[in-house]
């Protein structure tokens, strides 16, 4: 563990802080989300700040948003990455071992957060146990705190802070407790973006291929989400880098070929198979 991570002393505990991400996120249309998010963090001075559930499927921007929201504010942003292995622990203080053989604590990203007054996505939360929701319950009330077993000391949590959920809308996740549930608003929907946001959003994050490529590559992703399938940006993005990378290094395709064959491996589909029956 590096020697340099900032140190906070509680109760005599002495516990070692993370250090944020950096994040470089541009964001492009659908403001309304943005907008939602950015008021339920608001400060009316007399309650809280609210603690929203960003729903969507995978890969419409909730990450982006959250990251957007942040720099918005002006706070650090720091991100725990939830999973069906996720402890109660990782969520809160976790021991090490230290090059002395002596024990380390060491602060999770949400627990920094806490500290330091910045921001936490828990992202894809309704990935973990119960057992680790209900680690942190308290953080989520009038409380603001959390409390470790691990280290033996309570958390609480700075008033800048502030903390929201990413759930993804698929099958491999668990039911989130209706004792957290309520506790998570408001949500906050993400949909597919419209053609003219998946054209800039494209475009923006993208220099070499040609616009045709782009559009190309948007109107695939109009189709899919006219028949409601799961292809979304973050695969247009994918589909259209090594679209163009095919295309250097295959001087007989053209955008076309280029483009079908990256959509066959990326995602299993082709091109035609989108106006016709989805492939299983």
């Amino acid at each position: 563990m590096a020697e340099y991570l900032e140190k906070i002393t509680i109760k005599g505990v002495e516990i070692h802080l993370m250090d944020p991400p950096e994040l470089d996120v541009e964001w492009v249309g659908m403001q309304e989300p943005l907008t939602q998010l950015l008021a339920a963090w608001s400060d009316d001075g007399l309650d809280p700040p609210m603690q929203p559930r960003i729903l969507g499927k995978p890969g419409v921007g909730k990450t982006s948003l959250a990251i957007t929201a942040a720099k918005a504010m002006k706070q650090k942003l720091y991100i725990t990455q939830c999973t069906v292995d996720t402890k109660p622990e990782d969520l809160i203080i976790s021991p090490v071992i230290a090059d002395n053989g002596k024990i380390r604590y060491v602060a999770s990203p949400l627990v920094s957060a806490m500290v330091r007054g910045g921001i936490c996505l828990l992202d894809e939360g309704n990935r973990m146990s119960e057992k680790s929701w209900a680690s942190i319950a308290p953080l989520l009330d009038m409380r603001r705190s959390v409390y470790s077993i691990v280290a033996g000391v309570e958390i609480t949590a700075k008033p800048e802070f502030r903390i929201c959920v990413t759930m993804n809308e698929d099958a491999s996740t668990f039911e989130v407790p209706e004792y957290i549930h309520s506790r998570l608003q408001p949500a906050i929907h993400m949909d597919f973006p419209t053609r003219e946001e998946e054209y800039r959003i494209l475009r923006g994050k993208l220099d070499g291929p040609s616009d045709e490529l782009i559009r190309e590559v948007v109107e695939m992703l109009q189709q899919s989400h006219a028949r409601d399938e799961d292809l979304s940006v973050r695969d247009g993005l994918n589909i259209a880098r090594y679209a163009y990378r095919l295309l250097k290094f295959k001087p007989d395709f053209d955008e076309r070929k280029a483009l079908d064959q990256s959509l066959t491996q990326i995602t299993g589909e082709t091109f035609g198979s989108l106006n016709g029956p989805k492939l299983v």
